[in-house]
């Protein structure tokens, strides 16, 4: 007897579950085609899963309990190229994360605590050049924060509260000369004087 090898376009989903076309019994068993490999069980995700873009690169790698995503995650550019990686806890980000520009230059990094930056993060410019260094707080930017231009003279700095500008700050044009309509005194996200 001939083994039928279900692939995902003979699934549909529907409220979130995927089904066998034609059928109202959740799916459970295993997708293999030429570009996804993974399990499902009562029509969810489960286990590990691996997905390929159609130009054969591997798209990501990652694992699925009760079709959300749980534990070391990896994507990638169509070209091949990393484009992030990092942890979820429960379908939420945890932990460090690490993303990449497609020309493979460090994007950003930081760390996420359910689901939220919290902690230091830092940004770079696809040329490598340093974007932005500042700190997260349940989400929120919090704290001493820099901002660079692409060349990586200093754009701005100053301090965040709850996630808006507060207290003194100091913008710059690219040439290194105070830009008056950004500096000021901040309160609750708003220039004061």
């Amino acid at each position: 007897m001939k083994h039928i090898l279900t692939t995902i376009d003979d699934l549909v989903e529907r409220d979130g579950l995927y089904y066998k076309k034609f059928t109202d019994v959740p799916f459970t068993g295993d997708i293999t085609d030429k570009t996804t490999q993974g399990t499902f069980r009562n029509g969810e995700k489960e286990g590990p899963w691996v997905e390929y873009q159609d130009n054969g690169q591997l798209s990501y790698e990652g694992t699925y309990k009760d079709g959300i995503q749980e534990g070391p995650w990896v994507q990638y550019y169509e070209d091949g190229q990393l484009s992030y990686k990092g942890t979820y806890k429960v379908g939420e980000e945890e932990g460090p994360w690490v993303y990449y520009h497609d020309n493979g230059q460090l994007s950003y990094k930081g760390t996420y605590k359910n689901g939220e930056r919290d902690g230091p993060w830092v940004s770079y410019y696809d040329n490598g050049q340093l974007f932005y260094k500042g700190t997260y707080k349940d989400g929120e930017k919090y704290g001493v924060w820099v901002f660079y231009h692409d060349d990586g003279q200093v754009d701005s700095k100053g301090t965040y509260k709850n996630g808006k500008k507060d207290g003194p700050w100091v913008g710059y044009y690219p040439n290194g000369t105070v830009d008056e309509k950004t500096t000021g005194t901040y309160r609750n996200g708003k220039k004061v004087k």
